[in-house]
């Protein structure tokens, strides 16, 4: 293909680089666009022309094969029937062996034409057409025989004989004639010399004499012509119906075809022809054609190759979303816009590729991160010295001294809360009900499953709770008989259910306010208590029967929330409220004059503590009956002796934010989980320490290092962390004034680049964490920091459409604007460095692939087909011919975020909006390529990259704020380009298909 072999998308670019003023770059679009139909209508009147031309050719051919060798009407007739055709293309009935001679009929009656030449007697019965020429009904051929009725013929089963295209008087046994097509032939509408103007079209052929036929070449021919007329052999065809018997017809011949008479010269039969005499006006109506097809081509010379690449994808196989244009581009298409993939020259036959999934496998390794922001009593301490907690759709099981983690991972959604059973092995855990990708519901359920094993044991009310699982508890007084859950739908339904059985025992709605706990009586299964908003409710379970009591507040203000309770050893209800008191409540007997007579008993508050400032977000007993709360606004975990008297307090930093939830470890040492995602061990004489950190908000940054095993984040949180995958631990974190989004390190491994919201970005030095370069370019969001490979260039994308290029010396420390990229009508989302470090490849919002010769001052490559063979250093692009494969079925063109090809060209990971992590082999340029699935995220994933190493695979989630890292397992030595060229040296057998 050469320069001017551009796609649509090269046009825009093109346009929107010369016309800075919109309007008239739609301008430009539109008029290319309409050039490109006229040109396209041109193409496919002419492919339709060739077509017809093609099929009054055959018959012609066949009447030669027939006149050299008598027999061969025997063969093409067996042959046509073999091969099980749409069409039949004798006249022949399979009735009996007899043939019909309606084809033969045409020899009988000989007429002499105004030409000179001899041919049958033939009307024309021409049949309503069509208005589209590709659809247009041909004319019915009638044969008459002398006494006999008029017998309707089909046009493809007539009889065109060799005489027509031979001089008078040659013979046919000597020389055969070549039909060559003059160039140029169309249909126009051109006055006559009366003024009138009419449609017409004229064949003409010219002919030449060749060597005489020999038998092989007609063996040959015979195979040839009756594989591109392939026909079914069960259909009848027309022409059997409309011609006669052999009782009825006088001609001696009963072959399929009638061959040519020696000495006689058949009439060729045109359609739509006229007088033959008319050669000056047709030659004027050919040039009138070539100028106006000139013309058209002189306004957009890039149109003619196009043309002819859409028409040879349109009779080709495609995929669902792509069409193979004749081993050269194949299409995809993403909410019906067409791209163009290019494919490379080492690929022979597209065809060929063969998608299998990777030989290698992902283990979840470790997830990052916990669910404390939103969630109360997630953590728990078993005996087995491991803390189990949540985060995402995975219930983590920490080994606080081992730092060993092991992972439940049987939840689809994310989960909500926890509970362990008093045996302190069983776990219930509960999920919400989200939605898969076509957005049907997904049922939530409480999971019970086996902490030593990790075996689920029951499943529990599968599509019976609404929303989700807000909390959940066992039953203590009979062992754990009994489950109690609250779901999140708006009457916050209360149930009761049998561990063992798995069934329901009895249901009652709540309340419609926030529900934000709820326990067993330690001592009696059959009173529940919950709290939430203004509210404290004691409930007896009685026969399948749910009776309630409102906590009354008397003369104590009433709190707008209250957030936990505990019971006493004494029986008391210890409530934590959002006015940082903790209440003593307690039965009394009922008030007469107030409730009046027949009153029962009524819970009220037997005592109030002040015990915080600002809300009181926990207690946890501890054994001998001493007490543990924890503070909201003033960070503060308080123990307390029985009587509630305090007796040491400690303020956990202000960076891990409130306390959220506390779990005892052994009377002295405690977990603390807090609102900023972190878990805390220690002591309130040694303090405590982070073992467990996690981001607060959405990320999207990810970068991993050049040659160590850390890789950074960032996200909404405006926090920039660095991470070990070895040690499985936070490095170091730093707070911006921004929130980051992308991030990059530098191949030299010394710093790194962040792009923030606004514009700016900034580069950080990885042992100092001290800011040693800024800039901004716009004022829209960064969406890509990217390295050359030798770290010369930095390029910055935008979602102002623009790339930014910096250059960079003092080792990553100074940076100077070498020039900027504008060609994208959209953002830019992602973007990568060929190999040598001088060209980029980009993707944006609209789905453009644009390619960069920065080097060459950042200009656009407008022939996009130069840079199929180019070698990338990374693969991060969504939209490219190798990772074509990786888009789902119905995909928008946002349901992938992000990717990333392995260093050893080997793999591909995938991150998508549905919650999944994929492994796809790379490359993987065929539509429906297998993958391994991986779920445990219960967000859209963000971003995913693989280590320096590839021994570890690091996916983030949006919402979820979970980090997990996969083990990659299994694989075999060599990488993707070996894959291609076995593919390759295979497929070099097979014919390359023909360029167009």
């Amino acid at each position: 293909m050469n320069s001017s072999t551009n796609s649509l998308d090269d046009v825009s670019a093109d346009s929107s680089a010369e016309f800075p003023d919109r309007a008239s770059m739609m301008e430009v679009r539109l008029q290319a666009q309409e050039d490109e139909i006229t040109l396209l209508k041109s193409s496919l009147a002419d492919a339709l022309r060739r077509i017809r031309l093609h099929d009054q050719l055959l018959p012609l051919l066949k009447q030669q094969l027939i006149a050299v060798n008598p027999g061969a009407a025997r063969v093409l007739n067996q042959v046509c029937c073999s091969d099980g055709c749409s069409r039949r293309l004798s006249s022949s009935s399979a009735m009996d062996g007899y043939r019909h001679t309606g084809t033969s009929q045409l020899s009988d009656s000989i007429v002499t034409n105004a030409n000179g030449h001899t041919g049958h007697q033939v009307s024309v019965e021409p049949r309503p057409a069509t208005l589209d020429r590709s659809t247009q009904t041909e004319p019915t051929l009638s044969v008459q025989e002398p006494g006999q009725d008029r017998v309707p013929v089909p046009r493809r089963a007539m009889s065109l004989h060799l005489e027509d295209a031979l001089s008078p008087g040659e013979p046919v046994e000597e020389t055969r004639a070549t039909l060559t097509r003059v160039p140029g032939v169309e249909e126009e509408e051109e006055e006559d010399e009366d003024g009138v103007r009419e449609q017409e079209k004229e064949l003409n052929w010219t002919s030449s004499v060749e060597e005489p036929i020999q038998p092989t070449t007609i063996r040959g021919l015979q195979n040839e012509v009756f594989q591109d007329r392939s026909c079914c052999a069960d259909e009848p065809s027309p022409a059997s119906s409309s011609v006669k018997t052999p009782e009825q017809s006088p001609s001696p011949r009963n072959g399929p075809l009638s061959p040519i008479q020696e000495g006689e010269k058949s009439a060729l039969v045109r359609r739509n022809s006229e007088k033959l005499g008319n050669t000056e006006r047709q030659r004027k109506r050919l040039d009138k054609k070539a100028a106006s097809s000139t013309n058209l081509l002189a306004r957009s010379p890039s149109l003619e190759n196009r043309a002819k690449e859409l028409i040879a994808n349109a009779g080709s196989p495609g995929s669902r979303r792509g069409t193979y244009s004749q081993g050269q581009s194949i299409k995809m298409f993403i909410r019906g816009r067409p791209i163009t993939m290019y494919i490379p020259s080492n690929i022979h036959n597209y065809d060929d590729l063969k998608m299998e999934p990777p030989s290698e496998k992902l283990h979840l390794d470790w997830v990052y991160g916990y669910r404390g922001r939103d969630c109360r009593a997630n953590l728990y301490f078993l005996p087995t010295g491991e803390a189990v907690y949540f985060i995402a759709c995975v219930v983590v099981l920490y080994h606080i001294n081992n730092r060993t983690q092991r992972h439940y991972r049987k939840h689809t959604d994310c989960v909500r809360c926890l509970t362990v059973h008093p045996d302190k092995v069983r776990v219930a855990s509960g999920q919400a009900a989200g939605v898969d990708k076509d957005g049907k519901p997904l049922q939530s359920c409480v999971h019970i499953w086996d902490s030593t094993t990790l075996v689920t044991l029951q499943q529990i009310g599968l599509g019976t709770f609404q929303r989700g699982v807000g909390s959940v508890a066992f039953s203590f007084a009979d062992s754990g008989a009994f489950l109690c859950v609250i779901d999140d739908s708006n009457e916050h339904m209360l149930s009761v259910w049998d561990c063992n059985k798995g069934t329901k025992h009895a249901e009652v709605k709540s309340t419609n306010e926030a529900v934000f706990a709820v326990e067993f009586n330690p001592s009696d299964s059959t009173n529940i208590i919950t709290c939430g908003k203004s509210h404290v409710y004691f409930w007896t379970l009685s026969a399948g029967q749910f009776t309630k009591k409102q906590g009354i507040f008397g003369k104590y203000k009433k709190p707008k929330f209250i957030q936990c309770f505990v019971f006493s050893l004494t029986g008391d209800v210890l409530t934590g409220d959002s006015e940082g008191n903790i209440l003593t409540w307690g039965k009394s007997a009922a008030d007469i004059k107030t409730l009046g007579k027949g009153a029962k008993e009524t819970f009220q508050i037997m005592r109030q503590t002040r015990a915080h400032e600002g809300s009181v977000f926990t207690l946890c007993t501890l054994p001998g009956g001493a007490l543990l709360s924890g503070g909201g606004k003033d960070r503060k975990i308080i123990r307390w002796s029985a009587d509630l008297a305090p007796e040491r307090e400690c303020e956990i930093p202000e960076n891990f934010g409130a306390v959220r939830t506390i779990a005892d470890v052994d009377g002295e040492e405690i977990l603390v989980g807090t609102t900023r995602n972190a878990i805390l061990r220690g002591t309130f004489s040694d303090g405590f320490v982070a073992i467990v950190q996690g981001h607060v908000d959405e990320m999207w940054g990810l970068a991993t290092h050049p040659s160590q095993s850390i890789f950074i984040t960032c996200g909404h949180d405006r926090q920039v962390c660095l991470w070990n995958t070895e040690e499985h631990k936070l490095d170091w974190c730093i707070t911006l004034e921004e929130y980051g989004l992308c991030a990059g390190f530098c191949p030299n491994g010394s710093v790194v680049s962040v792009g923030l919201s606004t514009g700016r970005w900034l580069v950080v030095d990885l042992l100092t964490r001290e800011v040693v370069s800024e800039s901004t370019d716009g004022n829209e969001q960064l969406s890509v920091m990217r390295y050359s490979p030798d770290g010369s260039f930095l390029a910055v994308g935008s979602h102002d459409n623009f790339i930014y290029i910096y250059s960079v010396t003092e080792s990553g420390r100074r940076y100077a604007r070498f020039g900027k990229c504008n060609g994208h009508s959209s953002f830019i989302t992602h973007l990568d460095w060929s190999k040598d470090g001088k060209y980029i490849m980009s993707n944006s919002g609209d789905y453009e692939i644009l390619y960069w010769d920065i080097a060459g001052g950042c200009k656009l490559l407008r022939n996009r087909f130069e840079s199929k063979d180019r070698e990338w250093a990374s693969y991060t692009c969504v939209l490219g011919f190798h990772v074509m494969g990786v888009w789902l079925e119905g995909s928008d063109g946002t349901d992938i975020n992000a990717l990333c090809r392995s260093h050893s060209e080997r793999m591909v990971a995938v991150a998508d909006d549905f919650c999944k992590v994929h492994l796809f082999q790379y490359p993987c340029p065929k539509p429906k390529a297998p993958s391994h699935k991986y779920d445990g995220h219960g967000s859209h994933v963000t971003n995913v990259c693989f280590t320096h190493s590839d021994s570890h695979l690091l996916s983030m989630g949006g919402k979820d704020t979970c980090i997990l890292q996969w083990r990659v397992m299994g694989g075999s030595p060599g990488d993707g380009r070996d894959r291609l060229a076995s593919v390759s040296s295979t497929s070099t057998s097979s014919p390359e298909p023909a360029a167009t």
